[in-house]
């Protein structure tokens, strides 16, 4: 166990519970930035690392799936300051510490500076303008609760965005996620001999899904050490596939999805396919069914089969979870780092 996080499995155990309070709470903030007039104009530009990128993913699509223009970029992959524009930048971290996206924000006036972060107060929120908290719900340091409570707090404010409105289905959310995690717990354990001797891990969505597959990839690498890697659907079948073997290989989605199962399974290598759609199994081919939901809502799901599929691979493997290998110290900024 690392200091300040609880252990992995103690998190997932009251996730649910949490999930469902923290939307609760994040209702009524989404709802009350809107009234303010704060959640219009120009489509928000998500920043942030690691998982927090990979949140806003499945919101991003929501957001073009409505017309409007709305990104998300790595917080380090840009020059600063950050380039001119009328769209308001928005730091995901759950630390509120994130060194590199609370550079981009310190970049960008005061008035274009908005926050999603779990920690309040924290640098990330000090600077910000605009403020979306969490609630500081406790997470285990590879991120379980932390991260679907983000992915929840921009899909909800992907649906307030400009006029919109929150979608009903994230107040029963909490409820579907412990009927999932009930009904597919085991189906999913009994996945993990699959990765027993697997040397890499591929991770593949569809659109939306993408941020399912790299958190996927993410966790795999975190807690079970398996080198993995996330990426669309289009970008596997434009020649990423071809390196197949030896490996296992995650894919989310519907219809084309089903193709590219089909397809890996056909040649001898096992997939794991969480789909929407019904599958029958066949040889190599194991689907797990998550219900049809809107984009980030599904993506809540997606995200605990991962969760629970790795804590199974890391039992198989001999991994102690709580045990990370490096710990890097230029990642964070103090919390008690003045604000500019």
């Amino acid at each position: 166990m690392i200091d300040g996080y609880l252990a992995y499995a103690a998190a997932r155990a009251t996730q649910a519970e949490q999930l469902e309070a923290a939307i609760g709470r994040l209702t009524g903030s989404v709802a009350s930035l809107a009234a303010a007039g704060r959640l219009s104009g120009p489509g928000p530009v998500f920043v942030g690392i690691g998982a927090s990128l990979t949140a806003a993913c499945a919101p991003v699509w929501e957001l073009r799936s409505r017309g409007v223009h709305s990104w998300r970029l790595g917080a380090g992959d840009h020059p600063l300051p950050f380039p001119a524009s009328g769209h308001p930048v928005f730091g995901v971290s759950q630390s509120g510490r994130s060194a590199e996206t609370l550079a981009v924000l310190e970049s960008v006036g005061p008035d274009q500076r908005y926050a999603v972060v779990n920690m309040v107060p924290s640098p990330i929120a000090e600077v910000a303008t605009g403020l979306l908290g969490l609630g500081g719900i406790p997470d285990s340091y590879a991120s379980t609760i932390g991260y679907t409570a983000t992915v929840a707090a921009l899909g909800m404010l992907a649906d307030a965005w400009d006029g919109g409105r929150i979608d009903a289905g994230w107040a029963r959310l909490g409820a579907v996620f412990a009927t999932a995690e009930k009904e597919l717990g085991e189906r999913v354990r009994l996945l993990a001999p699959l990765f027993a001797t697997a040397t890499s891990a591929d991770f593949v969505g569809t659109g939306p899904a993408v941020g399912s597959a790299e958190e996927g990839a993410l966790l795999f690498r975190e807690i079970a050490r398996i080198p993995s890697t996330g990426m669309s659907t289009r970008q596997y079948l434009h020649g990423s596939m071809e390196s197949a073997g030896g490996g296992v290989h995650v894919i989310f989605g519907d219809e084309r999805e089903h193709g590219a199962a089909r397809m890996l399974a056909a040649a001898g290598h096992p997939v794991v396919l969480v789909t929407g759609e019904p599958v029958e199994p066949a040889p190599y081919l194991h689907p797990v069914p998550v219900p049809r939901l809107p984009a980030a809502q599904r993506a809540v799901i997606e995200t605990l089969v991962a969760q629970i599929l790795v804590e199974a691979v890391a039992e198989v493997r001999g991994v102690a979870i709580e045990e990370f290998v490096f710990h890097n110290s230029d990642t964070k900024v103090s919390a008690e780092r003045p604000a500019v």
